[in-house]
C-alpha cells in the first residue's frame, strides 16, 4: 500500500469533517467558494483558483477560501503553496477550535506528507490527538508517517492503538497490513491478521474470513470461504474472490467471476479494471482495453486515475505506442506527481 492510497483516505478524512466545519462556527461557504470546489472535484484547478479570486473579491468567508486554495495547489502538486494556504486558514481562528480546525490539520498533514515533510505531518497529527484523544484517524495516519520516517516501534504502537480501539474493523485491520506490506513488515502485518483469525475467527462472516486468508497467503481457504460470500453478491466479494483465483494462476477462472459479476449488475469501475488486468495476464490485451475503457465511462467511477494508466498500459502492449504517448501527456496534466508515469513519458518519448 502506498503512500498515495494512504493519503487519500487522509483527504477522505477531511473531506467528510468539513461538512460540519463548513457550516459551524467557521461559516457558511460562498457561491463563489462552492463553485471552486465544484472545479476541484473535476480536477479543473487553476480555475478553481481563479474562482477563489473572485470569492475573495466578493467578501466571502476567508477561511474556507484558504482551504479551497490550499486543496487546489494539493491538486496541482504545489505543496509548499498548499501548506500555506491551510496555515492561514488555521491562523484565522476565533480561538475557538472548532471542527474546521480538525479539518485542516488532516489537509496540512497530508500536504507536508505529500511535500516529504514527514516529521511536520507527525507533528500535526499529535496536534489533533493532544485534543482529542480518541481520533482513531488519526492514529492510524500518523503511523503511516511513522513508517516513512522508520519509526517502527511507535507507528506499530499507533496501530496497536488502532487496533483496540476498533476491535471488530476489518477492514482497518487490513489496511494496517497494506501499511506494514509496504513497508517491509509484512510477517508483522500477517501476525495482526492470524491473532485476529484465532480471536474472532468463529464469529467473523465468510467475507472478512477470506479476506484475512487471502493476504495470509491461503489462497484455497480464502475462495472457499469468498465463494460462499459471494452469495449475497457484494462487489467486493466477488472481487476479492476473484484475486484470489489470479493469484493461484488460474485467470480463465477469475475472469469469469469477474464477469458474472458484471453481467448482473449496473457496472462497477473497479470490477472492469480488475477484469482488465486479469485479461493483461492472460496476454488479450485488446480486451483488457477494452475493459479499462469501459470502466472509465462510468460515472463517478472513483479510480479513473488507476483506469487511465492502465488503458495506456494496453496501448503500449498493442504496440500502439504514439497513442499511449498522447494519453500519457495528458494524463500527466491531470496528475502530475505520478513519478512513474513520469518515468514512463520520458522512456516513449523515445520509442
Amino acid at each position: 500500500m502506498g503512500m498515495d492510497r494512504i493519503l487519500k483516505k487522509c483527504i477522505c478524512v477531511a473531506g467528510l469533517l468539513a461538512i460540519a466545519g463548513a457550516l459551524c462556527g467557521c461559516g457558511k461557504a460562498g457561491e463563489n467558494t462552492q463553485s471552486a470546489m465544484e472545479q476541484i472535484q473535476a480536477f479543473d484547478y487553476q480555475g478553481a483558483l481563479t474562482q477563489l479570486d473572485t470569492a475573495e473579491a466578493s467578501g466571502e468567508n476567508g477561511r474556507l477560501i484558504n482551504r479551497a486554495r490550499g486543496i487546489a495547489h494539493m491538486g496541482l502538486t504545489e505543496y509548499d503553496q498548499a501548506i500555506e494556504c491551510f496555515q492561514a486558514a488555521l491562523a484565522g481562528s476565533s480561538g475557538l477550535v472548532e471542527d474546521v480546525d480538525f479539518d485542516l490539520n488532516y489537509y496540512l498533514a497530508a500536504a507536508y506528507a505529500k511535500s516529504g515533510q514527514y516529521s511536520q505531518a507527525e507533528e500535526t497529527y499529535d496536534a489533533i490527538l493532544a485534543l482529542r484523544q480518541n481520533e482513531v484517524n488519526a492514529y492510524f495516519l500518523r503511523g503511516n508517517v511513522r513508517m516513512n520516517l522508520s519509526e517502527f516501534a511507535e507507528a506499530k504502537e499507533d496501530f496497536d492503538r488502532v487496533i483496540a480501539m476498533e476491535p471488530n474493523n476489518y477492514d482497518r485491520l487490513i489496511e494496517i497490513y497494506e501499511v506494514l506490506e509496504h513497508f517491509g513488515y509484512e510477517s508483522v502485518g500477517q501476525e495482526y491478521l492470524q491473532a485476529a483469525l484465532e480471536k474472532d475467527g468463529k464469529k467473523m462472516d465468510n467475507y472478512s474470513v477470506g479476506r484475512i486468508y487471502y493476504y495470509l497467503g491461503e489462497y484455497e481457504k480464502a475462495y472457499l470461504a469468498l465463494e460462499q460470500a459471494k452469495e449475497k453478491g457484494g462487489e467486493e466479494s466477488y472481487l476479492y474472490l476473484g484475486r484470489a483465483y489470479e493469484a493461484t494462476g488460474d485467470y480463465n477462472y477469475a475472469a469469469n467471476v469477474y464477469t458474472s459479476y458484471l453481467s448482473t449488475s449496473d457496472g462497477s469501475a473497479e470490477m472492469y479494471n480488475q477484469l482488465g488486468l486479469c485479461e493483461m495476464a492472460k496476454g488479450d490485451y485488446q480486451k483488457a482495453l477494452e475493459a479499462f475503457q469501459t470502466g472509465m465511462q462510468l460515472e463517478d467511477n472513483g479510480i479513473l486515475q488507476t483506469l487511465s494508466f492502465n488503458e495506456i498500459a494496453a496501448y503500449e502492449y498493442l504496440g500502439e505506442y504514439t497513442r499511449a504517448y498522447t494519453l500519457l501527456g495528458s494524463y500527466l496534466n491531470n496528475y502530475p506527481d505520478d513519478k512513474k508515469a513520469r518515468r514512463e513519458y520520458e522512456f516513449l518519448s523515445t520509442r
